[in-house]
């Protein structure tokens, strides 16, 4: 091994004689190689950090665990102390009951936090509104820096710990009666200023075992990652990032002394993704009950500004997803044991048919109060319209022109056997769109309006014999250049379905009413190519540049977005030069509503900087919606952006490549950022289209490449 010493003249002339002392040919024994040190990193030159449990024992009480640090490349992490931020926490999972009008009920098993603290109310926000602030307990970890000894370093990348909190016999703040049959779990955080690591290990005392064991594992983090972004996640100041290590501590005796809500991680999901819908029923009425904490220095968390993008809410799978790979309690949300997800979703009191919060009393599988059902069922109920739906289809045929030269085409709504379905049963208000160029950027606003190109399923003719409807577009004009272009015909077709509920035995298709609900039949757009009077068969449909992953918006916004719920083809209606809206609220008034700029604008893809301010969701991760690809610039240069000056409002024309970027930035646009973008080729103040496209000359692709592009937007 290299070794660089510092030495003074003295040592070296005395190195210098030994030197010749040796050459003299000593008898003497060379001196015998030193024992290697570890091979290692250093823990504050390390820039990733991973921390592994390898073991734990609790005797009389006193909990000791092993543990290990390595980098990402598994190389083992040298030097940790006591001085460093690290965390330990230690829990039992036993079984609980509750107690209601002197019948005791079964609530499953939950988590018992062994370390815990008795909170007074702090600093309370200027709006205090809804806030019942009370001393609340709080679970809580300890410090590795408390005690002097308890932090062993075995000098090789391994580490030993023994607790502070003695668990044989917990009576204060809170009793916790220690049982050695039960899984316990002891959890790690540390935290460094480059890295975090954070690390949890199950196991029963009484033998030892860390598999076949009781545990109450739920949901895995890769479900919130649907549509939460990683670092999104990284709460409590960046420093807990595991699920495992937020349920043991989030329990349910923990509860927000400034707002006196309670902090049980079921609760509190429930109550949080329930968002801007939360409601509590009084005499006057369902009034707003948003969820809210109280967090450092008096700071405002109110999750009532929170938009839950699943539609219907009723869908658990969307984050209890079960099958291959997942946790072992997937299910638990079936097992009818806890009313304290329901009360949660559905506040306190969530109707006036509901005298108390026994929610399992009626909503059960085995003993349920005629016409209720439980959860599974009820959540199932809300969700089997839009199975029983996706399984329909919508077929078009005889496309052609009329005497006038007007689009004409037949509908048929079939069900899951392909059978036509009967126009009772089909929402007359819904409508079918059609496009063409749809391998651009489908038909120019100026040539043909997206409301001419609706067309209601009421505006046509309907054949009774055959269920089929001949739907005419009167309201545009076929383009003059139409052969050889591609069309699309894409339906927002619904069929009503009963809304279930208290009562009802079955969600099936019925004739439309004012009681009826109508959900939309998924379809992808029917494509063809334009030959004449009508379509080419033969000919290859011309497909589009990839952009976005529908499949990445559907994972997180389920069935239904905003409207016309039959997939994500919103760019069939929100063009890049479509008009923009009034909105007193935008710099300017005027709003372009092209479907970019609507995607990301919108409320929930920019939760950092808008609405809670929580940074929950990160609109600057590209890759949560767009494709590999979708984000390559320069591949669109005949594009053409409508805009409203952020001054004046007044219509601004905009290059291809600088109006997706004033999609997300126009408002924040500095001068030195509109003059880079201009001296190199774009156009931010375009008269017209054919100004734009006769100035622009971008060369925005030649540097904001993909990689650069996710490098600075968080991806």
């Amino acid at each position: 091994m290299d070794i660089k010493a510092k030495g003074t003249p003295w040592s070296v002339i005395a190195l210098a004689c030994s030197t010749l002392l040796i050459g003299c040919g000593s008898d003497g024994d060379d001196g015998k190689d030193g024992v290697d040190g570890p091979i290692g990193v250093n823990i504050d030159s390390t820039s990733t950090i991973m921390a592994e449990f390898t073991q734990a024992s609790i005797t009389d009480g006193v909990v000791s665990v092993d543990f290990k640090l390595e980098n990402a490349n598994g190389v083992a992490v040298l030097g940790l102390n006591k001085d460093y931020d690290i965390r330990f926490g230690i829990a039992q999972l036993a079984p609980v009951t509750e107690t209601i009008e002197g019948e005791v009920y079964d609530r499953g098993l939950q988590w018992q936090a062994y370390i815990n603290t008795l909170k007074e109310p702090g600093t309370l926000p200027d709006d205090a509104t809804g806030l019942n602030p009370s001393p609340q307990y709080q679970a809580n970890v300890e410090a590795a820096s408390n005690c002097d000894d308890c932090l062993v370093d075995n000098l090789d990348g391994s580490y030993s710990y023994t607790f502070q909190q003695n668990i044989a016999n917990v009576t204060e703040p809170l009793t916790i009666t220690y049982g050695a049959d039960n899984t316990h779990r002891v959890t790690l955080e540390l935290e460094l200023e480059q890295a975090t690591a954070n690390a949890h290990h199950d196991w029963q005392p009484s033998t030892g075992a860390t598999d076949d064991i009781q545990t109450r594992n739920v949901v895995t983090i890769d479900s919130c990652f649907t549509c939460h972004q990683p670092e999104s996640l990284a709460l409590h100041g960046g420093r807990r990032i595991a699920l495992e290590n937020c349920a043991s501590c989030h329990t349910s005796t923990s509860g927000d002394p400034e707002s006196g809500n309670s902090v049980d991680f079921t609760y509190m999901i429930h109550a949080i993704h329930k968002g801007q819908d939360r409601q509590i029923s009084t005499p006057d009425g369902l009034i707003p009950a948003p969820y809210k904490i109280v967090g450092y220095g008096g700071s405002l968390h109110d999750y009532g500004k929170v938009t839950f993008p699943q539609k219907p809410a009723a869908n658990c799978a969307s984050c209890h997803v079960e099958g291959a790979g997942a946790p072992a309690n997937a299910d638990l949300f079936k097992a009818d044991l806890s009313n304290t997800a329901c009360v949660a979703c559905h506040s306190e009191k969530p109707s006036q048919n509901h005298t108390d919060t026994n929610c399992m009393a009626c909503h059960n599988a085995t003993d349920t109060y005629p016409g209720t059902g439980n959860a599974e069922k009820r959540h199932g109920d809300v969700l089997q319209a839009y199975v029983d739906a996706e399984a329909m289809g919508v077929s078009f045929s005889n496309i052609g022109l009329d005497a006038s030269g007007k689009l004409m085409f037949d509908v048929q709504v079939t069900d899951a056997s392909g059978a036509p379905i009967a126009s009772e049963f089909v929402d007359q208000s819904t409508r079918v769109v059609v496009a063409w160029d749809t391998d651009k950027d489908y038909p120019a606003y100026a040539d043909a309006p997206y409301s001419g190109r609706r067309i209601r399923l009421s505006e046509g003719s309907y054949d009774a014999a055959t269920m089929t409807y001949t739907l005419l577009g009167s309201n545009f004009d076929m383009p003059a250049d139409a052969d050889g272009k591609t069309f699309e015909l894409w339906s927002t077709i619904e069929v009503c379905f009963n809304n279930g509920g208290y009562g009802v035995a079955q969600v099936v298709m019925t004739a439309c009413s004012d009681n009826t609900r109508s959900v939309a039949v998924k379809e992808p757009p029917y494509q063809f190519v334009w030959a004449g009077s009508g379509l080419d068969a033969n000919a290859q449909t011309a497909m589009r540049r990839s952009i976005i992953d529908s499949a990445k918006c559907q994972g997180c916004h389920n069935q239904e977005n905003h409207h016309y719920n039959n997939g994500y083809n919103c760019q069939t209606c929100h063009t890049a030069d479509k008009t923009t809206r009034s909105d007193s609220d935008y710099p300017g008034g005027q709003k372009s509503t092209s479907f970019a700029f609507k995607a990301h604008e919108a409320p929930g893809h920019y939760l950092k900087y808008a609405g809670v301010q929580s940074g929950t969701v990160l609109k600057t991760d590209c890759s949560t919606c767009h494709t590999d690809n979708g984000i390559a610039l320069g591949r669109a240069s005949e594009r053409v952006w409508r805009y409203g000056d952020t001054t004046t409002g007044a219509d601004i024309w905009v290059s291809s490549d600088a109006g997706t970027c004033l999609s997300c930035h126009q408002k924040y646009l500095s001068d030195a950022g509109a003059s880079h973008i201009e001296t190199n080729g774009g156009i931010l103040d375009g008269t017209s289209v054919d100004d734009v496209r006769t100035r622009a000359a971008e060369a925005c692709s030649t540097c904001h490449t993909p990689t650069q592009l996710r490098s600075i937007h968080g991806g």
